[in-house]
């Protein structure tokens, strides 16, 4: 769980826009049972891309106006952001092999 921030409107702007390094980001929400098994698979992965890119997390409850800047319909979103621009979006929980295997393949196109 090495790199993993909170995002909220106080920090968006340095956290994401500013990053020099990629940001997926955890569209999530309490009350959302499929945000509630991302999440531990989420924060395990964060620890094994330390360097290549930020993992965040974002309360759509907390923060609604961020969340709906990137249109999301339905939680959990992650959303891989670089340089402030979306470059993909993985909608739905998704088991850690999987996920790894898509940051993956969004990490080689962008470097």
């Amino acid at each position: 769980m090495a790199n993993l921030v909170h995002l909220n409107k106080d920090n968006f702007e340095k956290e994401v826009k500013q990053s020099t390094e990629p940001v997926i980001i955890d569209f999530w929400a309490e009350w959302c049972g499929p945000c509630r098994m991302m999440g531990p698979v989420f924060e395990e992965l964060s620890g094994e891309y330390e360097g290549k890119l930020k993992f965040a997390k974002l309360n759509t409850e907390e923060e609604p106006e961020l969340a709906g800047g990137f249109s999301i319909m339905g939680i959990p979103s992650l959303l891989i952001v670089k340089d402030g621009v979306e470059v993909d979006r993985i909608v739905g929980f998704a088991p850690k092999d999987t996920l790894k295997q898509k940051i993956d393949g969004v990490l080689s196109k962008l470097s």
